[in-house]
C-alpha cells in the first residue's frame, strides 16, 4: 500500500529500527529477513533524501531527519492500531492485553500487587510487564512503549494526562527492641542513629534528592546504603539502626516484621503519588479500563491508610533542617 509515493510498510521498518537501533534486531522484531532489511533501509533513505542512520560499532546513529519522524511515525502506528485495528467491543474477560507499567518498587508492594490480583480475577488472560522507572520515562510515554509510569506527581511530565491516586508520606521506622526510638526522637537524635538509606542510581530526582544523594549529609551517620526501600526492615530487626520510608510499605511489613514507626522529626511534606499514561492510549478501552481498577484500588488504599502512626516527635523545632536530610525518592 503506498501512500503519496511512499510504501506504508516502510513506516513499520522505520520504526523497528528507530527502537531496536540495530539491523539484525528491527529485522527480527517484524519478521523480515537481514536483506529485507537492508533492502527496506535503502527505500527509506532513498524516499526522504536522508542518510537516515549511521554506524557506531553496530549500534545505528539517527540523524536529526530520523531524530524528528520518530515521534510521528510512532504516534501514527499506534493510532492504526488502537483505532483503525481496535476489536469493536472491549471484553476484560477476554482480553490478551499486555500492560507494560514503569513504577518503583515499593509501589509494586504496597498498591500493583493489588490491581495485579483484581485483574486476574476479572480479566484472567491479561498479563504485566513491571520495570523500574527511568529517566527516560518522558520519551518511552511518548512513543507508547509503556501503557502506565507511577511516580510522585511533583517528578511527571507535562505532557501527557495523568491523575493523581494517593497521598504518602515518610516516616522513621525500627525495629521494636529499639529502645532509642521509645525515648522520643529529636532531630539530633535522628541524624547520630545509625541509618540504612536508600541510594538510587538512575532514577530521576527532585532538587533536594540530588542534594541530598551528592553528599549524603556528612552530619547524619549512614551504617548501610541500599537500593531500594523493601531491602530496608530486613536489616533494621534486631538493630538498634533506624530508616526513613513511606508508611504505607512499613505497614506492609509490619505484617512479618517486628517494626516500630516514629514520626520524623521534622515530618517532611506529603507527596501525592500519581498514573500517567500516553496521550495517544487516552481513548483507549482497555486503558481505560485498567485505569478505574487503578483509580478504585488507591481509593480503598488512601482509605486504610487513615489511621495515625504509633509514636509522636520529640523536639520538633528544627524546621528546614530535616527537609536537607531526606525526601520522598521515588
Amino acid at each position: 500500500m503506498r501512500f503519496k509515493g511512499l510504501d506504508l510498510n516502510l513506516l513499520v521498518a522505520l520504526d523497528a529500527l528507530i527502537t531496536e537501533r540495530n539491523l539484525t534486531s528491527a529485522a527480527r522484531r517484524i519478521n523480515l529477513s537481514q536483506p529485507a532489511m537492508s533492502a527496506a533501509v535503502a527505500r527509506l533513505r532513498s524516499y526522504f533524501g536522508d542518510e537516515l542512520f549511521g554506524m557506531r560499532g553496530r549500534e545505528l546513529v539517527l540523524t536529526s531527519r530520523a531524530e524528528g519522524l520518530a515521534a510521528p511515525v510512532r504516534q501514527a502506528l499506534v493510532h492504526i492500531e488502537l483505532s483503525v485495528m481496535a476489536r469493536d467491543v472491549f471484553n476484560p474477560a477476554r482480553s490478551s492485553r499486555r500492560f507494560r507499567i514503569a513504577l518503583p518498587d515499593f509501589m509494586t508492594v504496597v498498591f500493583l500487587r493489588n490491581v495485579v490480583e483484581r485483574v486476574t480475577r476479572e480479566a484472567p488472560t491479561v498479563s504485566f510487564e513491571l520495570a523500574a522507572p527511568t529517566v527516560e520515562h518522558e520519551e518511552l510515554l511518548r512513543r507508547g512503549e509503556v501503557d502506565f509510569v507511577i511516580l510522585p506527581d511533583s517528578l511527571m511530565s507535562s505532557a501527557h494526562p495523568r491523575a493523581a491516586l494517593f497521598e504518602e508520606r515518610l516516616v522513621c521506622v525500627g525495629c521494636c527492641t529499639n529502645r532509642e526510638l521509645q525515648r522520643g526522637l529529636t532531630f539530633d537524635r535522628y541524624m547520630s542513629m545509625g541509618h540504612v538509606a536508600v541510594k538510587h542510581g538512575g532514577a530521576p530526582h527532585t532538587p533536594i534528592e540530588r542534594s541530598f544523594l551528592s553528599d549524603l549529609s556528612p552530619t547524619r551517620r549512614i551504617d548501610i546504603l541500599v537500593q531500594s526501600f523493601s531491602m530496608i526492615p530486613p536489616l533494621l530487626v534486631g538493630t538498634n539502626r533506624i530508616g526513613t520510608m513511606p508508611l504505607g510499605l512499613v505497614r506492609h511489613f509490619q505484617k512479618t516484621m517486628p517494626l516500630q514507626i516514629v514520626e520524623l522529626p521534622d515530618p517532611f511534606p506529603v507527596f501525592t503519588e500519581a498514573v500517567q499514561w500516553p496521550a495517544i492510549h487516552n481513548n483507549d478501552p482497555e486503558s481505560l479500563w485498567i485505569r478505574e481498577i487503578l483509580f478504585q484500588e488507591a481509593t480503598r488504599m488512601a482509605t486504610a491508610q487513615e489511621h495515625p502512626v504509633t509514636s509522636t516527635p520529640e523536639g520538633a523545632g528544627s524546621a528546614g533542617k530535616f527537609a536537607q536530610s531526606v525526601s520522598p525518592l521515588p
